[in-house]
């Protein structure tokens, strides 16, 4: 007696789609859990309806098509919103802010700070010390412009308070 006389396929499928769903969790990429959900059902169907193989395999191509493009096109009608979509973008976060020129902005170049971090910068020509608008950024270099006088009664962000 070997060890396949008590071989059941619908084990295998269901192990695939636990495999597929904990890759899923390693790997992101929202198409392996479909996969999973597909290799799953296929395992409860070959239990229930006792399937060969062929009709396995086509089952599981079949649901395994019908979940991804019906995942897709959910997604692609109801897309996931961040609840920070800035998160990753840290030049995009710093629009609006006030920075100090510390390298004069020459040619329409140079560096400025902002908290504790000095960037590239991109505006007209301003000297050290200086204060700046932050208006965007271009990669990892700020566009900037000369910096309003703060009207009475509002702080400078980047000031201390002391």
């Amino acid at each position: 007696m070997n060890g396949f006389d008590s071989f059941d396929p619908h084990w295998v499928w269901i192990s695939i789609g636990l495999v597929l769903a904990a890759l899923e969790i390693l790997v992101p990429g929202v198409y392996l859990i479909w996969l999973a959900v597909a290799a799953v059902i296929t395992g409860m169907l070959t239990f229930a309806l006792g399937l060969m193989l062929p009709a396995q395999v086509v089952i599981f191509v079949s649901l395994a098509l019908i979940s991804a493009f019906s995942a897709r096109r959910f997604l692609r009608d109801s897309p996931i919103e961040s609840s920070d979509p800035l998160m990753n973008r840290r030049g995009s976060r710093l629009v609006g802010d006030t920075a100090t020129v510390t390298q004069a902005i020459d040619g329409g170049t140079g560096r400025v700070r902002h908290g504790d971090s000095e960037w590239l910068a991109k505006g007209p020509d301003l000297p050290v010390g200086a204060r700046v608008r932050i208006t965007g950024n271009d990669g990892a270099i700020l566009l900037v412009e000369p910096a309003m006088l703060l009207s009475a009664g509002t702080q400078d962000p980047d000031q201390d308070q002391t």
